[in-house]
């Protein structure tokens, strides 16, 4: 994954933590539309993987 692609994604969810929705949309969205095939699986396991990172649960963390 590009690394602009990771930072955006990033400030996606510490923004959606913040209950910034609209402006995470913003961000992330166009990385997203953007991205090939492959970095479009990419971006699917980092969410998948980084779920907590969106919504401050850390009960689901892996140690």
């Amino acid at each position: 994954m590009r690394p602009s692609t990771l930072r955006a994604l990033k400030r996606a969810a510490e923004l959606t933590r913040q209950n910034r929705l609209t402006e995470a949309v913003l961000i992330a969205e166009p990385v997203i539309l953007a991205a090939d095939s492959y970095e479009g699986d990419e971006i699917l396991r980092w969410l998948a993987e980084h779920a907590a990172d969106f919504t401050g649960d850390t009960s689901r963390e892996t140690p």
